[in-house]
């Protein structure tokens, strides 16, 4: 009885939360398709149409194939993130990996249920508890990797756009920080260091934010647990790992280089690629909450090409491009999961019974 009493009110807490979610996600989903048919009227529909005439069929083709070379990348970092006895292949981790950015894409905050989209995608391949953990694993190199060129990207800013001093500072402060962060994480992964648990241990005994961290210590001791195990029993991993989540973003941009050469610049330039990719994965990561980031990619690509004095029209062709390659994807995705005999419901259900199984756990 007590644990169903628990159970309950989990439940209530977890469709509260979802529910402002949804609200949250509907507003910034109409104010983003707003921007995005301001930014059209504002450029002009024919320009931007006899654009993307001319980029045509076969352009499309072309990066079509580039993110799906993406897809095999995150794949093959997938199926190296897998602890032995058991194993993934590239004919079973590609389409998971299609059907998780399918999720990540076009449902609000997707990209938290992709994890386990994937891992429902390969469960005859591996257990359950095997496929969360590597996606956890894959994740994280995934995230450094992400760091490491958004950094890149900020420094690239800072050299090209003449901006106030006090954002310079803030950026500059950013990159530091993301530097130090990420050396002391290599630190803490080559000497065995539980310096994150640690923290969380003494603030918590301080009193410091102590509701925040009453469940939560746990989590960070067990997540560090995780991938200094792996780096224990496979040092050699890791470098291969890192070098496939960075091509996954190289690719990016070569797919912005390709896209901007076919559009009315002859002569694109690798550094104006790499910062439209950039900001583009930026966008990305702050304005999940918004289907397909429909509106605010279109905005920030703008911005860069009109700052450089290249038009307006040329960043937002740029952004309807890639999201009708995204769209494709997003179909291909779909069509997938149905012939797997999954759903998105089902794969929403997996996902909060993970999570509320997790935190009843914690509050035992």
């Amino acid at each position: 009885m007590q644990k169903q009493m628990s159970i309950e009110p989990e439940s209530n807490k977890s469709q509260t939360k979802n529910s402002r979610v949804r609200t949250i996600a509907a507003i910034f989903s109409v104010v983003g398709l707003g921007l995005f048919i301001y930014l059209i009227y504002s450029v002009g529909i024919r320009e931007i149409f006899e654009s993307i005439i001319g980029f045509g069929l076969t352009g499309f083709a072309v990066i079509l194939s580039l993110y799906f070379f993406r897809i095999v990348l995150r794949a093959a970092a997938w199926n190296l993130s897998v602890y032995k006895p058991h194993s993934l292949h590239l004919k079973d981790s590609i389409p998971a990996v299609i059907i998780g950015e399918a999720v990540s894409s076009m449902i609000p905050l997707g990209v938290l249920a992709s994890g386990t989209a994937k891992v429902l995608a390969v469960r005859k391949q591996i257990p359950f508890v095997v496929g969360f953990s590597s996606v956890a694993t894959e994740n994280l190199f995934y995230c450094l990797a992400t760091g490491m060129f958004l950094v890149s990207g900020a420094v690239l800013f800072l050299i090209g756009f003449d901006i106030p001093a006090i954002w310079a500072w803030g950026i500059e402060f950013l990159i530091g920080l993301t530097v130090v962060l990420t050396i002391v994480g290599f630190l803490m992964v080559y000497r065995q260091w539980h310096w994150g648990s640690g923290l969380c241990e003494i603030l918590y005994r301080k009193g410091i934010l102590h509701n925040f961290l009453e469940h939560r210590r746990e989590s960070v001791r067990e997540f560090e647990d995780l991938i200094l195990d792996f780096y224990q029993k496979y040092p050699g991993r890791f470098i291969p790992i890192l070098l496939l989540e960075c091509g996954y973003h190289l690719f990016g941009v070569a797919e912005v280089y390709f896209i901007l050469s076919r559009i009315h610049i002859n002569t694109p330039t690798i550094y104006l690629s790499f910062l439209l990719e950039s900001v583009s994965r930026v966008i990305t990561v702050i304005f999940k909450l918004i289907p397909f980031v429909v509106g605010v990619d279109e905005a920030g690509a703008q911005f860069i090409t009109e700052t450089l004095a290249l038009g307006a029209g040329l960043g937002v062709t740029l952004a309807i491009i890639r999201k009708g390659r995204m769209i494709f994807w997003v179909g291909v995705g779909v069509l997938i999961t149905l012939k797997r005999g999954l759903s998105l419901g089902e794969v929403f259900r997996h996902h909060e019974l993970m999570g509320n199984t997790k935190r009843i756990h914690e509050s035992q």
